[in-house]
């Protein structure tokens, strides 16, 4: 005889009436099993007394059913069902099926769950782990890690959001939150808020909505924030600013309870031209910020690594920016920290040596990890890569996503395939969604390693030795008496300035030298000469270690 302790965790399906639709019940079955229960599949189109006899001889903790025929026979069937099956008698039981079927399972009240065609299996694992479900809305986690283990061993997935009103945003906000498919909203504000929120009067109206949403005052991000608490009530979070941004991280924090925050280090100023602060000014001023979110104790992501890529710069130098960035946030006291990685960026990089660049910057940053350091990791397709053919835009989502799931992400930036065309609305942003999911769902699950490729962890190892070259020589140009180069704003700045953190697309922006040339050798982006050759890093570094001490007079 079964004992005591197994009978509690038994599970009994069976495909309803005439129902001979098994796939769906037959997937749940592999789940509950994964979960530790004993599973039994009475099978195909079951007659209701059938099922019951069952029940009442196996005295099962969780009952499952299917039935995706038409909806006027199931009335009859679940109206037969209740009448053989008395509330007292009924175990947990659960409806799968279409989703009107599941709306039909649902008014009858036995069951404690329906899931329809578009149920996540995330959201099936959790209630078969006896998580919180009901047929009242429940409500996720609301902090970004706690959120992250829920979800397991899926990624959350993130999306950019923010129309050219406030108005608009509110009602695409809620309408996404509705659609339970985002677990992150991120909300892009327009470059008049994110430079002048404090200053209005310096604000141009011709630029308003340029970019993102025209956030003006802290109640409009208090209405985004509520249209959002509703549905799978997504986290929320929002661009740093590019002037201000300690004073604008206390703002987020009050009004949108800000999920995590993005402060670059390197960027936002004079060398982006996306604001007027000197380098070293925004750097001093950037890692303020990361304190006083690490105090707050909200997560950080420090957005370095693909502003240098996006420019076109030598790999080594898109490795070492992630490296510093983590390395930076970890000294200003941060203890969950993510770590973007934006594949396809340059806009030609192949898949092997994008995976490659992706594995040198995990592998440097774990070095960083402890009981006080977690790297999250976050990625995304790169926007420059995006077709604006909307149709070859979704094949390139799905081939992007595939090899971020090599490194095994936590969060999922999905970028909207309208990207290149036009910015997202709420309806784009959720087909985009579904679309990632979709290729999420399809292949999580026994994935050939790609990371094992010959080529990538070649070309990963090169990168990991040519940049710890790179860090070193930064590392000596910090002024007599630093004991912290690599955080010490001064000793980043002279990096900028001699051309050891260096892009072409960065000429004519002061304060960087601007004078490396890249090119594509073999679907890498690395350092040239003239002629086009490539120059070993080696080589590069120690021409910028000769201008640092002939022109910066730094020896």
């Amino acid at each position: 005889m079964t004992n005591r302790a197994s009978q509690s965790r038994r599970l009994l399906a069976a495909c309803l009436g005439d129902c001979v639709h098994v796939a769906g019940v037959r997937h749940f079955l592999a789940l509950a099993a994964s979960c530790g229960y004993e599973t039994q599949f009475l099978g195909a189109a079951q007659p209701v007394e059938a099922i019951i006899n069952a029940i009442h001889k196996t005295r099962p903790e969780m009952v499952a059913l299917s039935y995706r025929l038409m909806p006027q026979a199931l009335e009859n069937l679940l109206e037969r069902l209740s009448e053989l099956l008395p509330a007292k008698e009924r175990p947990k039981m659960v409806f799968g099926g279409t989703d009107e079927n599941c709306r039909i399972a649902e008014k009858t009240g036995m069951f404690d769950a329906a899931f329809g065609s578009g149920a996540r299996e995330s959201d099936v694992l959790g209630y078969i782990r006896g998580e919180a479900h009901s047929k009242e809305e429940s409500v996720p986690p609301g902090t970004l890690v706690e959120r992250i283990l829920a979800n397991a061993p899926y990624p959350l997935i993130r999306h950019h959001f923010g129309q050219v009103t406030v108005d608009e945003t509110v009602a695409g906000a809620r309408r996404i939150a509705e659609a339970k498919v985002l677990d992150v909203l991120s909300l892009g504000p327009d470059q008049n808020a994110q430079e002048s929120f404090f200053r209005p009067e310096e604000m141009d109206p011709a630029q308003d909505g340029a970019g993102g949403v025209p956030i003006r005052t802290e109640a409009d991000l208090e209405r985004i924030y509520q249209a959002t608490r509703t549905g799978n009530y997504p986290l929320v979070r929002c661009y740093s600013g590019t002037r201000d941004i300690t004073r604008m991280a206390s703002v987020l924090k009050k009004t949108i309870d800000n999920a995590w925050a993005a402060v670059p280090l390197f960027w936002y100023n004079v060398l982006d031209r996306r604001s007027k602060r000197p380098l070293f000014e925004s750097i001093v001023e950037a890692q303020e910020a990361i304190r006083w979110h690490a105090e707050n104790q909200i997560p950080v992501e420090v957005n370095d690594s693909h502003q240098w890529s996006l420019r076109s710069a030598p790999e080594p130098v898109a490795v070492a920016a992630f490296y510093l960035a983590a390395y930076n946030a970890k000294r200003c006291g941060v203890s969950n920290y993510i770590g973007q990685f934006m594949f396809n960026t340059p806009a030609g990089t192949l898949p092997h040596k994008d995976l490659a660049k992706m594995l040198a910057k995990i592998s440097l940053a774990s070095e960083l990890e402890d009981e006080s350091f977690r790297v999250w990791r976050q990625t995304r397709t790169g926007l420059a890569s995006m077709p604006a053919d909307q149709e070859e835009a979704i094949g390139h989502l799905c081939a992007s996503i595939t090899i971020q799931l090599a490194i095994r992400p936590h969060i999922v930036h999905v970028v909207g395939y309208s990207e290149a065309s036009h910015a997202a609305t709420a309806e784009d942003l959720i087909s985009s969604v579904k679309i990632g999911r979709g290729a999420i769902s399809s292949l999580i699950h026994g994935l050939p390693d790609a990371t094992k490729d010959p080529r990538v962890e070649e070309r990963r190892d090169e990168l990991i030795a040519e940049t710890r070259e790179l860090l070193d020589a930064i590392r000596q140009l910090a002024p007599a008496g630093v004991s912290d180069p690599l955080a010490d704003p001064r000793t980043l700045t002279r990096a900028v300035e001699c051309g050891l953190m260096d892009a072409p697309d960065l000429a004519g922006n002061k304060p960087a030298l601007g004078q490396v040339r890249t090119e594509f050798i073999d679907g890498a982006c690395v350092a040239v000469d003239e002629s086009g050759h490539p120059i070993p890093e080696r080589q590069r570094i120690a021409r910028c270690l000769e201008y640092a001490k002939r022109e910066l007079g730094i020896s």
